[in-house]
């Protein structure tokens, strides 16, 4: 974005691009498409299918690594910094020009090659945050294979899962992870799943952590190591644009994890518009998304999406706190000079909690421009946090693992419109966000409802459930007819931002009045002394649902429970009125987490239900369930038996 273009005209630009993109899909797209390096063009932009879904460029051919990696090196770019790895849990740092990671990863294309890995093979990935990662995941893609990253240290269960769905021909793995000072050995794990598994793939290629060397069962077990001694470089494998890049698991209601299918083409496209658009970055800048190559984040913002726009992509191994200190962000920004810096509001209360003045003297920031959140509700207090300790634009966006890139932003690479607290702003071009009643009515300006984003889906966004058309249809496009339901509810307010309140099973019922728990927590987390908080309804006899809200205290405070509770039920009767009948707050030492940093407030309605106490292999820190089911058992909190 040009900053010496006028807001007014920053804003036109912002409704021209919107307009198109709502108006005539086919034209813009097919603009953002010739900004990339193809093997053969689209000429087919946008077509709709017999299953009433839609498919992007369905007649082009390109190699996602390519674009990446050699295009980049063609263009004289090879020896600028690709990946720069900084491992504060293993003191260890790294960095891989353009053309040295595009030789690791041809190399290791040449390993899967030579172990009958070939177009449409699908290869499970699990391993840590290292740089091995993005190898293994650029690799599969240059073969014009079909990766499906587990997140590392997922239980040995739930990688069997999606062994089982995804039949891999082989599964790429290290000897260990490594959590703050504790050691995760990987290969027990991956061979408990592959006993339980039905599915077994022919070969698994171990890399070998100095910190961990694991034992090998020859000859399934090969040593990454020694096979890239003797590796030859593959070159890369032409694909449509409508193949299948990736499998992406996300937890299914049912219990079977969704494998989330992205293509090829559609993704590289979306991407490229979404790092130059959204993010506002530049080849040779220095993006890092603070996440990790297991979610959507890291498929599309530490891998993909910075190397596709010719920028250097960080990959961090370790926390916002205790690696080794809550300076931790602020050391890798100054150190590496990043320019954007992305991650989701809970490492910024992390960060809060433990150094709540944000003690930046000894950092230069100045290289830093933005600051992005996303992945959870950025609550008001947390933003405003930010913006008064660090200086920086903060932006909130809201995506997920289903679209791939973000649906709602301040999209600062076309227009950098006013912040309004508690709202990602307004839909990115290609995004038609409408909120619907339950009966599929579009509702006024300020009625909250169900978000839903109007078909076809822009670029990049999911194509199917993996093997599972019917589940991809039942899940998505049934509620609304013409609709994607995003399974999240909110409101657009008169200005047209939106404001995203929480799942739609996180909106309670008191008393007949539909009642948003995140915006309960909103209110909730403005109150000074609380670092971070979680509202869940609660069964009442009288009223159906009753709230309760959980919170942690900032350290240093000290309030007694009573007075904070009175002043927290005044503040919500404040803001929404009795009404929410707010009555019921404790204070507990942590709150159950996802590795992802996401709440799972799901285990704590289900806690006090009564449910029977289960522990999600997805949780950060397991001893915290136990923990918060006797505090609510203590209170009275939890129901004799299941309702």
């Amino acid at each position: 974005m040009n900053a010496a273009v006028s807001p007014v005209s920053q804003q036109k630009q912002y409704q021209q691009q919107f307009q198109q993109a709502l108006n005539t899909p086919e034209l813009f797209w097919a603009e953002q498409a010739k900004q990339l390096p193809w093997y053969k063009a689209p000429n087919s932009i946008l077509q709709q299918l017999t299953s009433g879904h839609y498919q992007w460029f369905g007649d082009a051919v390109l190699n996602i690594a390519y674009m990446a990696l050699d295009y980049h090196i063609e263009q004289g770019r090879g020896e600028q910094t690709a990946l720069i790895f900084d491992s504060p849990v293993t003191n260890t740092k790294q960095q891989f020009s353009y053309n040295q990671l595009q030789h690791q990863v041809a190399c290791f294309a040449g390993v899967l090659q030579q172990q009958g890995v070939s177009k449409g093979d699908r290869v499970v990935i699990y391993m840590p945050m290292i740089p091995e990662a993005a190898i293994a995941m650029l690799a599969v893609a240059r073969l014009g294979a079909i990766h499906s990253v587990v997140f590392g240290g997922f239980s040995a269960q739930e990688l069997a899962v999606r062994i089982d769905d995804a039949k891999p021909k082989l599964v790429v793995s290290a000897s260990c992870g490594i959590e703050v000072s504790r050691i995760i050995a990987y290969k027990p794990l991956l061979d408990k799943a592959l006993q339980l598994s039905k599915h077994q793939p022919t070969n698994c290629i171990i890399y070998q952590r100095e910190q961990l060397i694991a034992p090998m069962q020859p000859p399934r077990d090969i040593d990454w190591q020694h096979a890239m001694q003797h590796a030859l470089p593959a070159p890369c494998t032409p694909v449509k644009a409508t193949d299948p890049l990736y499998i992406l698991y996300t937890s299914g209601t049912t219990g079977k994890p969704k494998g989330v299918v992205r293509d090829n083409g559609g993704y590289a496209v979306a991407l490229n518009y979404s790092m130059r658009h959204v993010y506002n970055c530049q080849i040779g800048d220095v993006f890092w998304a603070a996440s990790d190559v297991g979610w959507v984040v890291g498929h599309s913002y530490i891998v993909y999406g910075p190397l596709i726009a010719g920028c250097t992509t960080v990959m961090y191994e370790g926390k916002p706190v205790m690696t080794p200190d809550a300076g931790a962000f602020w050391r890798v920004c100054a150190e590496y000079k990043v320019n954007t810096l992305f991650a989701a509001p809970t490492a910024f209360r992390a960060i809060r909690k433990e150094d709540p003045e944000a003690s930046l003297q000894q950092y230069d920031l100045s290289a830093l421009r933005y600051i992005f959140m996303a992945g959870e509700r950025l609550d008001p207090a947390t933003l405003h946090w930010a913006c008064e300790k660090l200086h920086k634009p903060v932006i909130d966006h809201w995506w997920q693992t289903e679209t791939g890139w973000p649906i709602a932003a301040n999209p600062i690479g076309i227009a950098h419109f006013a912040v309004k607290p508690g709202s990602s702003s307004l839909p990115i071009p290609g995004y038609n966000v409408q909120i619907l009643s339950d009966q599929g009515r579009r509702l006024r300006p300020n009625e909250q409802g169900f978000i839903a984003l109007k078909l076809p889906l822009p670029p990049g966004c999911l194509t199917t459930i993996w093997q599972d058309e019917q589940r991809f249809h039942d899940s998505y496009l049934s509620t609304f007819a013409g609709y994607y339901d995003s399974g999240d509810g909110g409101y657009i307010d008169e200005d047209g931002y939106l404001f995203v309140m929480g799942r739609t099973d996180d909106v309670i019922n008191v008393a007949g009045h539909r009642l948003s728990t995140g915006e309960m927590e909103q209110i909730v987390a403005n109150h000074p002394a609380i670092a971070e908080c979680c509202v869940i309804g609660i069964h009442d006899a009288i009223k159906g649902q009753q709230p309760l809200a959980m919170v942690l205290l900032k350290n240093g405070q000290q309030i007694d429970d009573t007075i904070l509770q009175a002043e927290l039920v005044a503040m919500v009767r404040e803001e929404i009125g009795a009404v929410a009948s707010f009555k019921q707050v404790i204070v507990v030492p942590r709150l159950p987490k996802t590795r992802s940093g996401k709440i799972l407030r799901k285990l704590l309605r289900g806690i006090t239900n009564g449910e029977p106490l289960s522990i999600p292999s997805t949780i950060d820190d397991p001893d915290s369930v136990p923990e918060i089911a006797a505090i609510l058992n203590q209170k009275g909190l939890v129901m004799s038996s299941p309702q």
